[in-house]
C-alpha cells in the first residue's frame, strides 16, 4: 500500500472491511484478516502472525480494532 493514503482513504477502507460483520465501527478479527490480505499482504509474511498483529493493534484489549486504533497502525507501518 501506498504512505499516500487520505485520512479519507483510510476511513473507506476500514469501512469496506468493518462493515462486512457486527459492528460497523470495529473489525473483528475476521476482518481484519481481510483487509490486511487484501490491503497488506507483506505484512503477513515473516514472523509476524496476525494474531500478534491482532494484539498489537488491540491497544484497549476489547477484541475489536476501531479506526483509531487502525489509524495509528497504518501511521506506525508507513514511517
Amino acid at each position: 500500500m501506498s504512505a499516500k493514503k487520505s485520512p479519507e482513504e483510510l476511513k473507506s477502507m476500514f469501512e469496506k472491511y468493518a462493515a462486512k460483520e457486527g459492528d460497523p465501527d470495529q473489525l473483528s478479527k475476521d476482518e481484519l484478516k481481510l483487509l490486511v490480505q487484501a490491503e497488506f499482504p507483506s505484512l503477513l509474511k515473516g514472523p509476524n502472525t496476525l494474531d500478534d498483529l491482532f494484539k498489537e493493534l488491540d491497544k484497549n484489549g476489547d477484541g475489536e480494532v476501531s479506526f483509531e486504533e487502525f489509524q495509528l497502525f497504518v501511521k506506525k507501518i508507513c514511517q
